[in-house]
C-alpha cells in the first residue's frame, strides 16, 4: 500500500523552481502517492500563516524558494518549532556562494523569470526569422529589427539564425538579375539594412562544390564566373540605390560576420548572456 504525503511548495514568485525541483526529487519514491500544492507570492501576512499552519495539521513536507531573508526564517522557525519538514532550496546554495565570494546577494525575487523571458524572446526572434528567410514573406520587413540582403553563397540563412540565436529579429532577401525586388523593402528604414558580398573566386569555389554535391555537372550558369561577376554587379547596384553598409564575406566566420553586423547597427544590448 502507497503512503500518502503532501508536499507544499511555497514561493515568492511564480514557485514554478520550487515546483520542479520538489517532482525531481519524489519522482525517486514511486511507491509514494504524493501531492504538491503550490502557493506562489507569498509574503509575510496571513496568508503565510494560514499556509504554514494547513502544512502543520496536514504533516505537509514544505519545499521553498523564498530569497526575502525575513520570510526564510519565518517559514524555518515554524517549522523547526512545530516538527515540520522542510527544505530551503535557494538560501544554502546562496549562503555558500557568498561566502565564497564575498558578496552579498541581491534576494531579488524574480530574476530567474527575467532569464526565462530572455529564452522566450529568443525562441520569437528564431520563429520569426525562420517565416522570413530567403524572402518568403516580404510583409515581416517592416517588423524585422534587420534585413540581410545577398546574392546566393553569401551566408544570409546561418547569419540570419546565429543573429536570432542573439534575440534578433531577422529578415534576408537573395538578389539577383533575374529576381524581382518586393516594393515592402524600399519602405524599410535603412538604418537596419546590410548587404552582404562576397569574392568571385570564393563563389566560384562555393557554387561548384555545391553542385558536386548535388551529383550535378558543375560547370553550370550557377557557377559561371560571367554570370557570377552580373549577379555582384547588380547587387552592387542595389546597394547604392539603399545606401546601406555592405560587408564582404569572404574569408569571415559567421560570427565575425555577425559582431560586425552588431556594432555597425548597435545591437549589442540584445546578446544573450
Amino acid at each position: 500500500m502507497k503512503q500518502n504525503l503532501d508536499v507544499f511548495v511555497l514561493s515568492d514568485g511564480v514557485g514554478e523552481t520550487a515546483l520542479r525541483v520538489a517532482r525531481a526529487a519524489f519522482i525517486q519514491f514511486p511507491e509514494m502517492n504524493t501531492t504538491f500544492t503550490k502557493y506562489p507570492f507569498i509574503k509575510k501576512d496571513d496568508q503565510l500563516k494560514s499556509v504554514l499552519n494547513l502544512a502543520k495539521d496536514k504533516k505537509a513536507v514544505i519545499l521553498h524558494t523564498i530569497v526575502s531573508k525575513e520570510i526564510c526564517e519565518t517559514i524555518n522557525e515554524f517549522c523547526q518549532d512545530n516538527g515540520i519538514v522542510y527544505y530551503d532550496i535557494l538560501n544554502p546554495i546562496i549562503g555558500t556562494f557568498s561566502q565564497m565570494t564575498h558578496q552579498e546577494p541581491l534576494r531579488k525575487k524574480g530574476l530567474l523569470h527575467e532569464l526565462d523571458k530572455n529564452y522566450f524572446d529568443m525562441i520569437s526572434a528564431m520563429e520569426f526569422t525562420i517565416t522570413n528567410d530567403d524572402g518568403q514573406n516580404p510583409k515581416g520587413f517592416a517588423e524585422a529589427d534587420l534585413v540581410l540582403l545577398g546574392i546566393s553563397r553569401t551566408s544570409k540563412t546561418p547569419l540570419s539564425l546565429y543573429l536570432a540565436n542573439k534575440n534578433i529579429k531577422v529578415a534576408n532577401l537573395p538578389l539577383g538579375p533575374t529576381t524581382s525586388i518586393p516594393e515592402q523593402l524600399w519602405s524599410v528604414d535603412r538604418k537596419k539594412i546590410v548587404g552582404l558580398t562576397n569574392d568571385m573566386n570564393v563563389l566560384l569555389k562555393i557554387r561548384r562544390q555545391r553542385m558536386i554535391a548535388y551529383g550535378l555537372d558543375p560547370d553550370t550558369t550557377y557557377s559561371d564566373s560571367d554570370e557570377i561577376q552580373k549577379e555582384l554587379d547588380y547587387s552592387n547596384e542595389i546597394y547604392d540605390k539603399l545606401k546601406c553598409p555592405v560587408i564582404n564575406v569572404a574569408d569571415r566566420s559567421i560570427e565575425e560576420t555577425a559582431a560586425i553586423i552588431m556594432e555597425k547597427l548597435n545591437f549589442n544590448g540584445y546578446q544573450n548572456s
